[in-house]
C-alpha cells in the first residue's frame, strides 16, 4: 500500500538519527535514541522494532513543550534535562506521541511482535542529554522541540522505516 503522503521517515539505528524525507530528499535530520536493549520486535523485550511502519496516530497537538503523557493522556509538565546528566527512572513520554504500527506480518505486525500493540512511539524525552546514544525502552526518543517540529509536519499515514544501518 502506497502512502498518500510525499513524506516518509527513515531512522538509522547505527547513526542514532531520524531523517524526514520529502519528495525523495532529506529535508530534516534529528538526533534520536533507540532502545538500550537493542533491536527486535518481541513483545516485552523493550527492543526497538526494525522494518516498515506506518504512523497510525498523532497525539498531543497543541500541548505545551514538556507535557508528560500517561496512557496517552496529558498529565503534567515534566522537567527536561538537556545539559544536566540526570537519569529519570520512569520511561517518560513527553511533548508529542507519534504512534507507529508495523506493516510487515510476523516481523513487526501480528501476535507477539506487533509494534502498535507494543506502544512503539516516536516521542519527546526528559533525558535529552542522552540523545545520540541508545537509551530508550523500545521507542524512538527525540528532543522535545524536535518532536514538536516533526509532529507539526506530519498528517498521519506516513511510512517510517527503522533500519539497523
Amino acid at each position: 500500500m502506497m502512502s498518500l503522503s510525499s513524506k516518509e521517515i527513515q531512522i538509522s539505528i547505527s547513526k542514532q538519527e531520524l531523517y524526514l524525507i520529502e519528495f525523495g530528499e532529506i529535508s530534516k535530520t534529528y538526533k534520536i535514541s533507540s532502545s538500550k536493549y537493542g533491536e527486535g520486535s518481541k513483545e516485552n523485550s523493550f527492543k526497538t522494532p526494525l522494518g516498515k511502519h506506518e504512523i497510525k496516530k498523532l497525539i498531543g497537538k497543541n500541548e505545551q513543550k514538556g507535557m508528560r503523557f500517561i496512557g496517552r493522556t496529558p498529565s503534567q509538565l515534566y522537567p527536561i534535562y538537556d545539559n544536566e546528566e540526570v537519569y529519570v527512572t520512569d520511561d517518560v513520554v513527553q511533548s508529542r506521541i507519534i504512534w507507529l504500527s508495523g506493516m510487515e506480518e510476523g516481523i513487526n505486525q501480528g501476535p507477539g511482535v506487533d509494534s502498535f500493540d507494543r506502544y512503539i512511539y516516536i516521542h519527546g524525552t526528559p533525558e535529552e542529554w542522552l540523545l545520540g546514544q541508545k537509551a530508550s525502552k523500545g521507542c524512538i526518543r527525540m528532543a522535545n522541540s524536535d518532536v514538536i517540529e516533526l509532529f507539526d509536519l506530519l498528517s498521519g499515514g506516513e511510512i517510517v522505516y527503522i533500519n539497523k544501518y
